[in-house]
């Protein structure tokens, strides 16, 4: 997700210039494709080749998933049609992805795409099929509307991808840290106790003075719990620039500095090794972060079972991770194409992805179903951890991210945040004002 500034511009310029020599001229003279999809929007899509041919569908995604297992179950009741998957690592693969629609070759069927890189290619618009196209109006319902709405134009008139799984956000926290510091450890006990910004602040104080631990494991995954729940971010879908004027933002950013200079956030970076050995020695108590993180604390603190637990945030819940299936222009079998990502977040099958991979669904029938509700994990205590990212998911709001949206998370804040861990005397708000300019300055060059 993080990529420069700089390089996004030049290759999204570039995009444009390969969309408008192709407008304006190449072969085709403006000859309708007979694979592209009906206007008229029909919802009845066919399942197998007209003709009966062997119909192959490449399909390119990423990350840990169950979609080997699936498209295997899917050929079985579809024998004549066939699916190539390639799984490449996150970043390769929606670089690939990019290079395929500016060169307009090579550009699979299917191609599963990140919420952190819808923006890349919302200028491709017209290099993509819009799912409305092909009946995607038909199973709207079966999601939640902020994940659908994450997909849609800025008119909403036009769908890039059926919604996968989805990252809502939750406060991981150890028993045995809370227990020391006289904190109560049940997490219904814990959401009830610490239900704002302001009680956390106040308990994070009391737990670090009497155990001279950081409360809070690092500065940026508090600042993306706040930011989170807002319903806006950096940009309005016009474009401008709102990052200034955002007191969700501030707020964000200026309880991070705080926790930062009054040492109850800590300074380990992100992903690195003190990061990791501090979820199983005890170096921190909370992690705030995606229903995604439980997988990661586990695999990092695997002799920490039973001392994490997750409970409810205050304020809210936002978002982060989560994917989109999209089908790509050069696709030739769009209706086969779009049957098959239908079917493969159907709530019936991310209900077996998140018992496999622990993709949690975005289908919100899978929240009744048996599988889900009886949940279990042994590593919390025997929690039913599923219920409270269930929670959280259904508070998240919908926000438009914008074209600087992963420079100005990703880069301008973290650098600010940063700064104030070198220097723990610079005052936070001149800092956030030099963030902001910076961002503004970015966009201005534009």
């Amino acid at each position: 997700m993080r990529h420069r500034v700089k390089t996004f511009f030049m290759m999204w310029l570039s995009l444009i210039l390969v969309f408008t020599l192709a407008a304006c001229g190449g072969s085709g003279g403006g000859k309708k494709d007979a694979s592209e999809p009906s206007p008229s929007g029909s919802s009845a899509q066919p399942s197998q080749s007209p003709s009966g041919e062997t119909v192959e569908l490449t399909f390119w995604h990423f990350g840990q998933t169950n979609y080997e297992e699936l498209a295997r179950e899917y050929e079985a009741a579809h024998p004549n049609v066939k699916i190539k998957l390639t799984s490449t690592e996150s970043g390769a693969h929606h670089d690939n992805l990019f290079n395929a629609l500016s060169a307009g070759a090579g550009a699979p069927d299917i191609a599963m795409v990140d919420v952190g890189h819808i923006e890349r290619y919302r200028p491709a618009q017209d290099r993509f099929h819009n799912l409305y196209d092909l009946g995607a109006k038909d199973v709207q319902a079966e999601y939640l509307d902020w994940k659908w709405a994450i997909a849609e134009n800025a008119d909403g008139s036009f769908l890039f991808g059926l919604p996968t799984d989805i990252g809502p956000t939750a406060m991981f926290y150890r028993v045995d840290l809370f227990e020391q510091a006289g904190l109560p450890t049940d997490p219904a006990e814990v959401a009830a106790k610490l239900n704002t910004w302001d009680a956390f602040v106040q308990a994070a104080k009391d737990f670090t003075a009497k155990t001279g631990k950081p409360f809070v494991d690092l500065p940026e995954l508090l600042f993306n719990a706040i930011r989170d729940q807002g319903d806006k971010q950096w940009f309005e879908p016009s474009g401008e620039f709102i990052g200034g004027s955002n007191e969700q933002l501030k707020r964000a950013f200026l309880t991070a500095a705080q926790g930062i200079q009054e040492g109850w956030v800590g300074s380990v970076a992100m992903w690195s090794p003190e990061w990791n050995a501090g979820m199983e020695n005890g170096d921190f108590a909370v992690v705030l972060g995606p229903a995604w993180m439980a997988g990661y604390i586990k695999s990092q603190a695997p002799n920490s079972a039973g001392k994490w637990r997750v409970t409810d945030m205050p304020e809210g819940a936002g978002n982060w991770g989560g994917s989109y299936m999209m089908l790509p222009k050069e696709g030739k079998h769009p209706e086969i194409a779009f049957d098959f990502i239908k079917w493969l977040v159907s709530p019936e099958n991310q209900l077996k992805s998140f018992q496999s991979h622990g993709l949690f669904p975005s289908a919100v029938k899978v929240y009744d179903m048996d599988g889900f509700k009886n949940f279990t994990d042994s590593y919390f205590g025997d929690q039913n951890t599923a219920e409270v990212f269930m929670r959280a998911a259904q508070k998240v709001k919908k926000v438009w991210f914008g074209p600087l949206w992963d420079s100005a998370n990703n880069t301008a804040y973290n650098n600010g945040l940063r700064k104030i861990l070198a220097e723990k005397n610079l005052n936070p708000e001149q800092v956030w004002n030099d963030v902001i300019k910076e961002i503004s300055d970015t966009v201005e060059r534009q």
